[in-house]
Protein backbone atom coordinates (compact mmCIF):
# COMPACT_ATOMS: atom_id res chain seq x y z
CA UNK A 1 0.00 0.00 0.00
CA UNK A 2 2.72 2.24 0.85
CA UNK A 3 4.31 1.80 -2.40
CA UNK A 4 1.18 2.12 -4.41
CA UNK A 5 0.49 5.56 -2.59
CA UNK A 6 4.52 6.77 -3.58
CA UNK A 7 3.73 5.52 -7.03
CA UNK A 8 0.84 7.83 -7.27
CA UNK A 9 2.31 10.62 -5.55
CA UNK A 10 5.21 10.71 -8.05
CA UNK A 11 2.65 10.83 -10.58
CA UNK A 12 0.79 13.98 -9.40
CA UNK A 13 3.85 15.96 -8.65
CA UNK A 14 5.54 14.91 -12.12
CA UNK A 15 2.38 14.69 -14.52
CA UNK A 16 1.49 18.04 -16.68
CA UNK A 17 -1.12 19.23 -14.64
CA UNK A 18 -4.63 19.24 -16.26
CA UNK A 19 -6.31 22.55 -17.13
CA UNK A 20 -9.52 21.13 -18.56
CA UNK A 21 -10.70 21.92 -22.09
CA UNK A 22 -9.63 24.62 -24.13
CA UNK A 23 -6.28 25.53 -21.81
CA UNK A 24 -2.95 24.99 -23.35
CA UNK A 25 0.88 25.26 -22.01
CA UNK A 26 2.81 27.25 -23.85
CA UNK A 27 6.32 27.02 -22.87
CA UNK A 28 7.96 30.66 -24.22
CA UNK A 29 11.41 31.93 -24.04
CA UNK A 30 11.70 34.86 -21.70
CA UNK A 31 11.95 37.97 -24.55
CA UNK A 32 8.46 37.34 -26.08
CA UNK A 33 6.99 37.18 -21.75
CA UNK A 34 9.16 40.33 -20.85
CA UNK A 35 8.07 42.43 -23.76
CA UNK A 36 4.54 42.30 -23.08
CA UNK A 37 3.88 39.89 -26.12
CA UNK A 38 1.47 37.79 -24.29
CA UNK A 39 -0.61 40.06 -22.05
CA UNK A 40 -1.19 41.89 -25.97
CA UNK A 41 -1.95 38.46 -27.99
CA UNK A 42 -3.64 35.78 -25.55
CA UNK A 43 -6.34 38.04 -24.48
CA UNK A 44 -7.39 38.38 -28.61
CA UNK A 45 -6.95 34.35 -29.09
CA UNK A 46 -8.95 33.55 -26.16
CA UNK A 47 -11.79 36.11 -27.49
CA UNK A 48 -11.14 34.81 -31.36
CA UNK A 49 -10.81 31.19 -30.61
CA UNK A 50 -11.83 30.53 -26.92
CA UNK A 51 -8.61 28.99 -26.43
CA UNK A 52 -6.63 29.75 -23.02
CA UNK A 53 -2.67 29.36 -22.63
CA UNK A 54 -0.58 29.45 -19.98
CA UNK A 55 2.47 30.61 -20.14
CA UNK A 56 5.72 29.22 -18.73
CA UNK A 57 8.65 31.65 -19.66
CA UNK A 58 11.87 29.99 -19.14
CA UNK A 59 14.99 30.40 -21.41
CA UNK A 60 14.70 28.10 -24.63
CA UNK A 61 17.40 25.29 -23.15
CA UNK A 62 14.66 24.91 -20.30
CA UNK A 63 11.35 25.13 -22.81
CA UNK A 64 12.84 22.89 -24.98
CA UNK A 65 13.60 20.90 -22.03
CA UNK A 66 10.11 20.87 -20.11
CA UNK A 67 8.51 20.48 -23.31
CA UNK A 68 10.37 17.02 -24.14
CA UNK A 69 8.94 16.04 -20.49
CA UNK A 70 5.73 16.13 -21.57
CA UNK A 71 5.37 19.20 -19.47
CA UNK A 72 3.57 21.26 -22.45
CA UNK A 73 1.61 21.60 -25.32
CA UNK A 74 2.99 24.17 -27.62
CA UNK A 75 6.64 25.49 -27.39
CA UNK A 76 7.37 29.49 -29.00
CA UNK A 77 11.09 29.64 -28.70
CA UNK A 78 14.36 30.90 -30.76
CA UNK A 79 16.94 29.14 -31.26
CA UNK A 80 16.14 26.87 -34.74
CA UNK A 81 18.82 24.79 -35.00
CA UNK A 82 17.47 23.36 -31.54
CA UNK A 83 13.78 23.53 -32.44
CA UNK A 84 14.39 21.52 -35.81
CA UNK A 85 16.40 18.39 -33.85
CA UNK A 86 13.35 18.72 -30.92
CA UNK A 87 11.06 17.95 -34.21
CA UNK A 88 13.59 15.18 -35.64
CA UNK A 89 14.11 13.26 -32.48
CA UNK A 90 10.05 13.14 -32.29
CA UNK A 91 9.40 15.77 -29.82
CA UNK A 92 7.16 17.58 -31.40
CA UNK A 93 5.06 17.71 -35.06
CA UNK A 94 5.98 20.56 -36.92
CA UNK A 95 8.08 23.78 -36.88
CA UNK A 96 6.70 27.15 -38.46
CA UNK A 97 8.56 30.34 -38.55
CA UNK A 98 6.37 32.76 -36.43
CA UNK A 99 7.71 35.78 -36.33
CA UNK A 100 11.71 37.73 -36.21
CA UNK A 101 13.39 40.65 -35.09
CA UNK A 102 17.00 41.08 -34.02
CA UNK A 103 19.78 40.72 -31.25
CA UNK A 104 21.72 43.91 -30.72
CA UNK A 105 24.95 44.32 -28.64
CA UNK A 106 25.05 46.66 -26.01
CA UNK A 107 27.97 48.13 -23.41
CA UNK A 108 28.81 51.70 -21.89
CA UNK A 109 29.12 54.65 -23.21
CA UNK A 110 32.96 55.18 -22.50
CA UNK A 111 33.21 51.92 -24.73
CA UNK A 112 36.36 50.60 -23.75
CA UNK A 113 36.65 47.91 -26.69
CA UNK A 114 36.64 50.77 -28.91
CA UNK A 115 33.83 48.95 -30.96
CA UNK A 116 32.55 51.07 -33.47
CA UNK A 117 28.72 50.72 -35.12
CA UNK A 118 29.73 49.66 -38.42
CA UNK A 119 31.88 46.56 -36.46
CA UNK A 120 30.10 43.55 -37.43
CA UNK A 121 29.24 40.91 -34.28
CA UNK A 122 32.48 39.23 -34.60
CA UNK A 123 34.62 42.16 -35.02
CA UNK A 124 32.23 43.35 -31.73
CA UNK A 125 33.46 40.17 -29.76
CA UNK A 126 37.43 40.52 -30.69
CA UNK A 127 37.63 43.90 -29.81
CA UNK A 128 36.01 42.58 -26.10
CA UNK A 129 38.14 39.88 -25.93
CA UNK A 130 41.82 41.68 -26.98
CA UNK A 131 40.56 44.58 -24.49
CA UNK A 132 39.40 41.84 -21.50
CA UNK A 133 36.77 44.31 -21.26
CA UNK A 134 34.01 43.13 -18.90
CA UNK A 135 31.13 40.92 -21.28
CA UNK A 136 28.20 39.56 -19.06
CA UNK A 137 26.86 36.59 -20.20
CA UNK A 138 23.27 34.96 -19.69
CA UNK A 139 24.77 31.67 -19.16
CA UNK A 140 21.52 29.94 -19.23
CA UNK A 141 21.29 28.02 -22.40
CA UNK A 142 18.89 30.11 -23.68
CA UNK A 143 17.81 31.24 -27.16
CA UNK A 144 20.28 35.02 -26.46
CA UNK A 145 23.28 33.06 -24.65
CA UNK A 146 23.27 30.35 -27.88
CA UNK A 147 23.66 33.36 -30.04
CA UNK A 148 26.08 34.81 -28.32
CA UNK A 149 28.29 31.16 -28.37
CA UNK A 150 27.74 31.10 -31.85
CA UNK A 151 29.42 34.26 -32.58
CA UNK A 152 32.36 33.73 -30.35
CA UNK A 153 32.51 30.21 -32.26
CA UNK A 154 32.71 32.23 -35.37
CA UNK A 155 35.31 34.64 -33.86
CA UNK A 156 37.42 31.43 -33.05
CA UNK A 157 37.24 32.64 -29.34
CA UNK A 158 37.24 31.11 -26.29
CA UNK A 159 35.93 33.67 -23.63
CA UNK A 160 35.23 30.89 -21.38
CA UNK A 161 38.84 30.43 -20.08
CA UNK A 162 38.14 33.99 -18.40
CA UNK A 163 35.00 33.14 -16.80
CA UNK A 164 34.88 34.89 -13.59
CA UNK A 165 37.47 37.24 -14.97
CA UNK A 166 36.35 39.74 -17.52
CA UNK A 167 34.34 37.11 -18.85
CA UNK A 168 31.08 36.79 -16.37
CA UNK A 169 28.60 33.68 -16.86
CA UNK A 170 25.80 34.77 -14.61
CA UNK A 171 23.00 32.01 -15.25
CA UNK A 172 19.94 34.88 -15.40
CA UNK A 173 17.65 36.38 -17.73
CA UNK A 174 17.87 38.84 -20.15
CA UNK A 175 16.60 41.56 -17.53
CA UNK A 176 19.14 41.10 -14.42
CA UNK A 177 21.72 40.35 -17.24
CA UNK A 178 21.30 44.26 -18.48
CA UNK A 179 20.90 45.05 -15.04
CA UNK A 180 24.38 43.83 -14.20
CA UNK A 181 25.87 45.36 -17.52
CA UNK A 182 24.77 48.83 -16.42
CA UNK A 183 26.08 48.30 -13.45
CA UNK A 184 29.42 47.02 -13.99
CA UNK A 185 29.68 48.84 -16.86
CA UNK A 186 30.09 45.80 -19.27
CA UNK A 187 29.37 44.70 -22.53
CA UNK A 188 26.16 41.83 -23.09
CA UNK A 189 23.98 40.99 -26.61
CA UNK A 190 20.82 41.04 -25.89
CA UNK A 191 17.10 40.70 -28.08
CA UNK A 192 15.98 44.03 -29.54
CA UNK A 193 12.23 43.83 -27.48
CA UNK A 194 14.16 43.13 -24.21
CA UNK A 195 16.55 46.57 -25.32
CA UNK A 196 13.49 48.51 -25.93
CA UNK A 197 11.64 47.65 -22.49
CA UNK A 198 14.65 47.67 -20.82
CA UNK A 199 14.14 50.94 -18.18
CA UNK A 200 18.03 50.90 -16.87
CA UNK A 201 20.19 52.14 -19.53
CA UNK A 202 21.56 54.52 -17.73
CA UNK A 203 25.30 54.28 -19.29
CA UNK A 204 24.30 51.47 -21.92
CA UNK A 205 24.29 52.19 -25.26
CA UNK A 206 24.21 49.91 -28.45
CA UNK A 207 27.30 49.28 -29.94
CA UNK A 208 26.59 47.26 -33.05
CA UNK A 209 23.44 45.81 -34.77
CA UNK A 210 21.98 45.52 -37.73
CA UNK A 211 24.13 42.53 -39.13
CA UNK A 212 22.29 39.60 -40.46
CA UNK A 213 24.54 37.31 -37.99
CA UNK A 214 21.85 39.40 -35.51
CA UNK A 215 18.85 37.92 -37.12
CA UNK A 216 16.77 36.54 -34.39
CA UNK A 217 13.87 34.09 -35.72
CA UNK A 218 11.06 32.56 -33.19
CA UNK A 219 8.98 29.65 -33.67
CA UNK A 220 6.36 27.65 -32.92
CA UNK A 221 5.59 23.99 -32.55
CA UNK A 222 2.88 21.76 -30.51
CA UNK A 223 4.42 18.54 -28.36
CA UNK A 224 3.79 15.72 -30.03
CA UNK A 225 0.97 13.53 -29.05
CA UNK A 226 2.59 10.46 -29.65
CA UNK A 227 5.60 11.06 -27.21
CA UNK A 228 3.26 12.87 -24.85
CA UNK A 229 -0.58 11.67 -25.17
CA UNK A 230 -1.88 14.03 -22.50
CA UNK A 231 -1.00 17.00 -25.52
CA UNK A 232 -4.04 18.92 -25.93
CA UNK A 233 -3.64 18.62 -29.54
CA UNK A 234 -7.33 19.91 -30.68
CA UNK A 235 -6.71 23.53 -29.05
CA UNK A 236 -2.37 23.38 -29.85
CA UNK A 237 -4.06 23.46 -33.22
CA UNK A 238 -6.32 25.74 -33.40
CA UNK A 239 -3.68 28.28 -31.47
CA UNK A 240 -0.62 27.71 -33.87
CA UNK A 241 -3.14 27.82 -36.38
CA UNK A 242 -4.43 31.09 -35.38
CA UNK A 243 -0.88 32.71 -35.19
CA UNK A 244 0.53 31.78 -38.63
CA UNK A 245 -2.75 32.54 -40.30
CA UNK A 246 -2.88 36.60 -42.18
CA UNK A 247 -5.17 37.59 -39.23
CA UNK A 248 -3.14 36.40 -36.60
CA UNK A 249 0.11 37.69 -38.37
CA UNK A 250 -1.40 41.12 -38.76
CA UNK A 251 -2.26 41.20 -34.70
CA UNK A 252 1.29 40.49 -34.38
CA UNK A 253 2.90 43.12 -36.25
CA UNK A 254 0.34 45.44 -34.52
CA UNK A 255 2.11 45.20 -31.42
CA UNK A 256 4.05 47.92 -30.17
CA UNK A 257 5.89 48.87 -26.96
CA UNK A 258 7.52 52.88 -27.29
CA UNK A 259 6.02 53.71 -30.58
CA UNK A 260 8.26 50.67 -31.79
CA UNK A 261 6.67 47.23 -33.70
CA UNK A 262 8.96 44.38 -31.50
CA UNK A 263 8.18 41.15 -33.34
CA UNK A 264 8.03 40.88 -37.71
CA UNK A 265 5.72 38.33 -38.62
CA UNK A 266 7.35 35.55 -41.08
CA UNK A 267 4.80 32.09 -40.48
CA UNK A 268 5.33 30.02 -43.35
Amino acid sequence: MLKLKFIIFCTLLFSKPSLGENSIIVQSTTSTYNSGFYNYILPIIKSEINVTAHVVSVGTGAALKNASNCDGDVIIVHAKKRELDFVEKGFGVKRFNLMYNDFIIVGPKNNSANIIISDDPIEAFEKIFNTSSIFISRGDDSGTHFKEMSIWEKAKLKPRQFSGSWYREVGSGMGATLNLASGMGGYTITDRASWVNFNNKNDLKIVAEKNKLLFNQYGIIMVNPLKCPNTNTNDSKKFINWLISSYGQEQIKNFKVKNQQLFFPNAN
